[in-house]
This record gives structure tokens, C-alpha cells and sequence, in this order.
């Protein structure tokens, strides 16, 4: 089962991952975040512990298509924005053929897969370029991955709507 879950910063999405996850063994939390500061270093320790020891913990922030095999049970892959601003970051020019290895390894997947994505095309228009193309290539990601995905999940002030 391949699920999407989108929605806004603090809409309950990695909450709705982890309760989508709860009855499946092994657990494996693909984390994508780099942790360059003492903030983001905190918030994944937090995290972390608030997971507990039942979930093992990845922390990859690229090479999301190429561990996708050897995931057995639930993946939870929290997220795909930070894994799609990684790759973008490193070179425009590898996000598409990336993009296209991970909906390959998607649809291989032997583990049951839960990804989380940000919702960022709702707001106002980026003021500079960059930010403008990252906001469209989320978009375009985020449609991909639907397409692929059995399930789609958008919260709303914690609520979950499924979408398809």
C-alpha cells in the first residue's frame, strides 16, 4: 500500500503517518531532514523519543530510491518536500530523474509505504526565483506521487480527508 498524506505545516500529517503505520511490523522511519543546526538536531531527538523504540530510524536526505527495497513492514518517509529541497539545492537538473526513480521504486516496494508532503502551492506567490521553482516542482512532485500512491490523505487542522 502506497499512501500520500499532504497538507499544510502542522496539519497532524506525520500524527495521521504514525496512526496509518500503528498495527505494521518492522517500522522504519525514513527521516529526509539535514541536521545543520542545534534546532533541527533537537526537534529529530524529540521526535525520535516521541516515536519510541519499536520504530528504527533512517536519516537520509537522498538516496530515498535506492533504500525503498530493502524496507520490509512500514516505511514512513517524512518528507518529501526536504528530500525534494536536498535535491533541488544540490542541482535543478537531477530533480526530475530522481523524481522518476522514486515512483519507479514506489511501485516495487515490498514494504507498505506512507510518505509525507507538504502542501505549499495554497499560499502567496514566492517573491524570488528559487522559491518560485521550488514551489512548482512540489506541485508537480506532489501530482506524481499521487498518481502512483493507492491512497491520498490531505489534513486539515488534524483532521484527515482522504482524497482518494
Amino acid at each position: 500500500m502506497i499512501t500520500l498524506i499532504t497538507g499544510g505545516a502542522r496539519s497532524g500529517k506525520t500524527s495521521q503517518a504514525l496512526l496509518l503505520a500503528a498495527a505494521k511490523e518492522p517500522k522504519t522511519y525514513l527521516a529526509t531532514a539535514e541536521l545543520l543546526d542545534d534546532e533541527m538536531r533537537l526537534r529529530a531527538e524529540r521526535h525520535r523519543a516521541e516515536r519510541g523504540a519499536k520504530w528504527e530510524t533512517v536519516e537520509e536526505p537522498y538516496r530515498v530510491a535506492e533504500l525503498l527495497p530493502s524496507f520490509k513492514g512500514v516505511v514512513v518517509i517524512d518528507c518529501l518536500t526536504l528530500w525534494l529541497s536536498n535535491w533541488l539545492l544540490r542541482s535543478e537538473s537531477l530533480v526530475e530523474p530522481e523524481l522518476r526513480r522514486l515512483c519507479s521504486a514506489l511501485k516495487e516496494a515490498s514494504a507498505d509505504v506512507i510518505m509525507i508532503t507538504n502542501e505549499v502551492g495554497s499560499s502567496i506567490i514566492p517573491e524570488n526565483a528559487v522559491a518560485r521553482t521550488f514551489r512548482d516542482l512540489s506541485g508537480l512532485m506532489n501530482q506524481r506521487i499521487a498518481e502512483v500512491a493507492e491512497q491520498v490523505v490531505l489534513m486539515v487542522c488534524g483532521i484527515p480527508v482522504k482524497v482518494k
